[in-house]
């Protein structure tokens, strides 16, 4: 047996009103690394009642956020660019596996999203 026989592929459920949730259906689609053709994971998909749970806990999310004082609403957001910042090179890598770019690419990518947290933060 090599390893790539004994190579466990992840499973990437949904993440709806602040927990991982299986999908309504037993469907998953392979996520390709485009460089090796390989399966490098597999994403659940979701029905309409999961597209609507997940509108759902958006639409009752949102009172609250527009209610939240601007000073916290920034911090939240500056915490996000704080993780952002320390795993920019393991998200970096994501995009490598599963799109193809080259890693300095892919930083690049990941700076500029970090860039649009940053003007979000005001």
């Amino acid at each position: 047996m090599n390893i790539a026989e004994n190579r466990q592929i992840a499973e990437i459920h949904h993440y709806v009103g602040g927990t991982v949730r299986r999908a309504g259906t037993d469907r998953f689609a392979d996520v390709f690394n485009p460089a090796t053709g390989e399966v490098a994971a597999r994403v659940a998909m979701g029905s309409a009642d999961d597209v609507a749970a997940a509108v759902a806990a958006a639409k009752a999310a949102a009172p609250a956020w527009a209610e939240m004082p601007p000073l916290r609403r920034a911090r939240i957001l500056f915490k996000f660019k704080e993780l952002l910042d320390r795993h920019h090179d393991d998200l970096a890598a994501l995009i490598t596996r599963e799109h193809g770019k080259v890693f300095s690419d892919a930083k690049g990518e990941v700076t500029r999203g970090i860039e649009v947290v940053e003007f979000a933060c005001g």
